[in-house]
């Protein structure tokens, strides 16, 4: 019997409580209701992935699923995790060995954000999970834990980060909404190019970084005597990042949107026929060491996605021009475990390096808008016929179709776009009216949501493909996310927010680099501190897992049952500070 089939029964246990055991973090100054077993089966045939034979894979893109009947005949929406699992083309009966610690209150929000990282989360180290067994040839799949306590921590990893004490700087002075005479903008100028092709759509003078407090006074006068869409296209058409603000109504009307909606939210496909590329020595921890990925991403999905590759042991070696490194912030927080390296992709002797490390390279991480990067050779179609059998993870702000997939943008403009910033609005107001208005202010939700769960989602759609590739379906892989499809999942297919967890208005914002109110969330639990080449690091530990707990003694395994790692093996290094050569 091939191993896939063996999952599905050794999957369920025969006493749900005996899953897992609580780990040291519990009760820490929370209410908590352990639910072990909680995503159950959708009756699915045992060792059967929607779309594809026994232990097989679906050649086409996976959809989510929708809701199921209820006994009364009703439709009872999926949680998020049996949602986001059929959409990486899951097997749903592996669903039983997942259970969660549910913590009220955290991520409070108009929207289910709490139920999207969650499931986020689960879903990947379930991945993580089948993948460790296929690798290791073993039938006794290790049970996944998911505690809110870690993925509300993990979800504010950008905001808890230090650095010698030193608080991060996440939002630059010339990030912001601004009021315009019709409603608002939201511009992202964190990164110095995109600050000054800003400045320069609105015909600003530039006297440098060190004025931008003084030149946000001046910024919101011109804009308040703009139209919000002017600012939107003008911006663009220089080459900077920003959105006008839209209601949820607004956004419907919009091309972007019906583009986007009818995509899976996890694009997994399979391109060609070739053989699968080894994997050579041990599994290791984790399951992925020997497995040499090429990161070229921005934040921060997609340098979360690679993050989480490299805490389960892969060799993960970031890529940035040598014009454009990384924030020493956001290096800090999302290279954990990863090595950095800088790369002239544009010079002939650049181009030759990228080869030689694509040459023996099982996975290739973008973070670009669609065709960026194409004139460096790496489009999928191209990378995968110089290395057959790769696996691509190709991640955008706006999708792959319609008339924004080629523009710039992040997680806090997509929410504007989107009506997210509206919803929040309304919600922190205490009112159901969803206005664009100068009235009333602009939302946002408690964390950089869109981001990080998207970036779960495509390190589980990665270790999904590697599944795949191994159980009787070879060839190379596609796996494509947008943060515009994350955001409609958000909005119109998670079971909605109950209780006090995601009640509007609920929870203070920590919108900028404030950390989340401590009398709301102690996240002390789930941070770590280590010696670094930058200083001392305070980081967010991983919220993703699976195999028995560090204090359960081996319960909820038998021996030699794989687990994932605590903590990453190494901290960041300096940004660019590393060959670029495989280990």
């Amino acid at each position: 019997m091939r191993v896939m089939d063996q999952f599905s029964a050794a999957g369920k246990p025969t006493e749900a409580r005996g899953l897992a055991a609580r780990d040291s973090a519990s009760g820490a100054g929370f209410d908590t209701e352990f639910v072990p077993g909680e995503f159950e089966s959708s009756g699915e045939p045992d060792g059967v992935l929607p779309g594809g034979g026994p232990g097989g894979a679906s050649d086409t893109p996976a959809q989510a699923a929708g809701p199921a009947p209820s006994a009364a005949g009703r439709a009872v929406p999926q949680s998020g995790t049996a949602q986001a699992w059929a959409a990486l083309g899951g097997d749903p009966a592996l669903l039983a060995r997942v259970s969660r610690e549910r913590r009220p209150g955290l991520l409070p929000s108009a929207l289910p954000v709490l139920e999207l990282a969650s499931a986020t989360v689960a879903a990947c180290s379930l991945a993580a999970a089948e993948f460790s067994c296929v690798r290791a040839r073993s039938a006794l799949l290790p049970p996944v834990r998911v505690d809110d306590g870690a993925v509300a921590t993990a979800f504010h990893s950008d905001r808890l980060v230090r650095v010698d004490g030193r608080a991060p700087v996440t939002f630059a002075p010339l990030s912001r909404f601004w009021r315009t005479a019709d409603g608002w903008v939201r511009t992202h100028a964190n990164y110095p190019h995109h600050r000054a092709r800003l400045l320069s759509a609105l015909g600003m003078p530039d006297h440098g970084p060190a004025e931008d407090e003084a030149a946000a006074g001046r910024m919101a006068t011109e804009l308040a005597g703009r139209q919000a869409r002017d600012v939107e296209e003008a911006v663009y058409a220089e080459g900077g990042v920003a959105v006008a603000v839209r209601t949820p109504e607004e956004w419907a009307a919009h091309p972007q949107r019906a583009a986007v909606t009818p995509t899976p939210l996890v694009a997994l496909s399979r391109l060609d026929g070739a053989p699968t590329l080894a994997l050579e020595g041990p599994h290791g921890p984790g399951g992925l060491r020997g497995l040499r990925v090429l990161d070229l991403t921005r934040v921060l999905a997609g340098p979360v996605a690679t993050r989480t590759l490299a805490l389960l042991g892969a060799d993960v070696l970031r890529i940035d021009a040598p014009e454009r490194p990384e924030s020493l912030d956001t290096h800090a927080d999302t290279d954990l475990g990863k090595r950095s390296t800088l790369l002239d992709l544009s010079s002939r002797a650049g181009q030759a390096t990228f080869e030689d490390l694509l040459a023996s390279a099982h996975v290739v991480v973008t973070g670009y808008r669609p065709g960026a990067l194409d004139r460096f050779g790496l489009a999928p179609e191209s990378l995968m016929d110089r290395r057959p059998g790769l696996v691509v993870g190709q991640l955008s702000a706006w999708g792959a179709a319609g008339p924004w997939q080629r523009r710039r943008g992040f997680d806090s403009l997509v929410q504007a776009a989107t009506g997210i910033a509206c919803l929040e609005a309304a919600g922190e107001a205490g009112t159901a009216k969803v206005t664009s208005s100068p009235d009333l202010a602009p939302g946002a939700l408690p964390a950089q949501a869109l981001d990080h769960g998207t970036g779960y989602l495509l390190a589980a759609g990665v270790l999904r493909a590697l599944t795949e590739q191994r159980t009787g379906s070879p060839g190379s892989r596609l796996v494509r996310l947008s943060l515009a499809r994350t955001a409609h999942w958000l909005q119109h297919e998670l079971p909605p927010a109950s209780g006090t967890s995601s009640a509007p208005g609920s929870g203070d914002r920590c919108e900028g680099g404030a950390e989340p109110p401590a009398d709301a969330f102690d996240p002390a639990p789930w941070l770590a501190e280590t010696d670094s080449p930058l200083g001392r690091l305070r980081h967010a530990l991983p919220p993703v897992g699976f195999g028995p707990t560090a204090t359960s003694g081996g319960a909820g395994g038998a021996p030699g049952t794989a687990r994932c790692p605590h903590d990453w093996l190494r901290p960041p290094g300096q940004v660019g500070g590393d060959p670029a050569e495989w280990i």
